[in-house]
């Protein structure tokens, strides 16, 4: 959620290929497979601000895509073949969720606090739910329409302390906001693509579009990185965790739990962003950004709860 991944994350989208009913009975083992992954997301944007320490934002989207697919490679099920005619698509996905908004997020860290864009993420339903509405030109239900209004409400709340705080703040918000847009269009795209291929093949073909697009800028930082031990420690982490074993994990929990439960666990991405950034990094998040995020997790909840089968 990323991819976050996503959300993500950092941002995950749901495993549409998983069912859509979880078993009659939950147990703390399943429920352990989907709050790993939301751990690992809401961290993503510490181990992204750690990682900038070393090497450029264009070094750190490269070492995390190439990470997260030599990660993904090693897991059978990611190989299978997709169909033909998919193919082209998910290329597109490797774009829209992968190349693009991962690389927003970098950039936007060196203007706003890992926080800060770990909380903005609660937007991404709201986001998929508006391009939603927009492709199939219809109007969402009036219980979707609240959820909505609720959780853009809290959006702007969020964001709002930041315009404060300079051009550059202002510029990083809007680059954060680029990534969610992003990532409206690519759950959209992704549901259909896993729902006909299953999920961890389409994300392993979209990260190696991705690591194509990625790599001439991200070479170019690469070669003038300064390493130490905690900012590579920190890029191996986003990548192995954030951008594989995070993917595996959610696809294994939507089967298990139903994926509607397990993305709805995806809410809990943002505090676990905040929590860290604050007693890891020290950061400062104004008390209203905080309500906000609690309000924008209501209003994507508000939303998911009307449109959950």
């Amino acid at each position: 959620m990323t991819t976050a991944a996503s959300v993500p994350s950092p941002t995950p989208a749901e495993p549409a290929s998983a069912a859509l009913h979880p078993p009659a009975s939950t147990g703390a083992a399943d429920w352990l497979l989907v709050l790993l992954p939301v751990i690992i997301w809401g961290a993503s944007f510490l181990f992204i601000a750690e990682g900038l320490r070393a090497v450029g934002p264009a070094g750190v989207t490269l070492v995390r895509i190439l990470v997260g697919f030599v990660t993904l490679s090693l897991v059978p099920s990611a190989r299978r073949p997709v169909a033909a005619s998919d193919r082209w698509w998910v290329a597109l996905l490797g774009v829209l969720w992968m190349a693009f908004p991962l690389s927003m997020f970098p950039f936007a860290e060196q203007r706003v606090s890992s926080a800060i864009t770990g909380m903005l993420n609660a937007a991404v339903p709201l986001f998929a739910a508006i391009v939603a509405a927009v492709l199939a030109r219809r109007l969402p239900s009036r219980g979707v329409a609240v959820g909505l209004a609720v959780g853009l409400t809290g959006a702007a709340l969020m964001a709002w302390p930041t315009m404060h705080e300079g051009r550059s703040s202002v510029d990083g918000v809007l680059l954060i906001l680029a990534a969610l847009v992003s990532y409206g269009f690519a759950i959209n795209l992704a549901r259909p693509l896993q729902q006909r291929n299953g999920a961890l093949p389409v994300i392993w073909r979209a990260q190696a579009a991705a690591l194509v697009l990625t790599a001439p800028l991200g070479f170019h930082d690469l070669a003038r990185a300064h390493w130490a031990t905690g900012p590579v420690l920190a890029l191996l982490a986003l990548g192995v965790l954030g951008t594989g074993v995070a993917f595996v994990l959610i696809t294994i929990a939507a089967g298990r739990v139903g994926s509607t439960r397990a993305s709805a666990t995806a809410f809990l991405i943002p505090p676990v962003a905040l929590v860290l950034g604050v007693a890891v990094r020290g950061e400062h998040v104004a008390a209203l950004s905080v309500l906000g995020a609690a309000v924008c997790v209501a209003g994507a909840w508000l939303m998911n709860r009307k449109r959950a089968p």
